[in-house]
């Protein structure tokens, strides 16, 4: 049975390892990146498999923290109250499974009892990542905006989903 826990020290490593193999879908980034991204989040979970390893993990930034994202960046000139998504990554053994959708499901909830407005998110539109681009639609996310990031060497679609849209 797949849990879900907060993200520590212990877990780095773990983290950076799946981070790094969900290239080119998330950019890579060392453990120290990594714990400077975790100390801005106020949502930062790691997902255990039926080992109890860490198989997957979320990390998401509430509005008017002091972090320097291209993307957050955009949501906090858009959106006063959403729950910003700057990683999700899910290890190969975890995928097909239905724990994305409950992953999903447990930050809509956090950000729900957080009082925001909007869950948001964005997606590389280059380098292509269709399946996620699907997923999160089908997770009530609307399409807002593109943008070119990281000196246009990446392209990303823009997300927001209302609260109460998942279903």
């Amino acid at each position: 049975m797949t849990t879900f826990a907060d993200l520590d020290s212990t877990h780095l490593d773990a983290v950076v390892e799946i981070n790094n193999a969900g290239y080119p879908a998330v950019p890579h980034t060392t453990r120290a990146e990594l714990e400077q991204l975790a100390k801005v989040c106020s949502l930062a979970w790691v997902v255990l498999d039926d080992a109890g390893e860490v198989a997957g993990f979320v990390m998401a930034v509430d509005p008017g923290a002091d972090y320097d994202s291209e993307n957050y960046r955009y949501f906090e000139s858009h959106y006063r109250n959403h729950l910003y998504i700057d990683r999700v990554v899910l290890g190969d053994s975890l995928r097909g499974q239905g724990v994305g959708t409950t992953l999903y499901a447990q930050v809509f909830e956090h950000a729900t009892q957080a009082g925001r407005d909007f869950v948001t998110c964005e997606v590389n539109l280059e380098p292509p990542n269709p399946g996620s681009l699907r997923f999160h639609h089908r997770q009530g996310f609307e399409d807002v905006s593109t943008q070119a990031t990281k000196g246009g060497s990446v392209v990303v679609q823009l997300l927001a989903a209302p609260l109460g849209a998942v279903s």
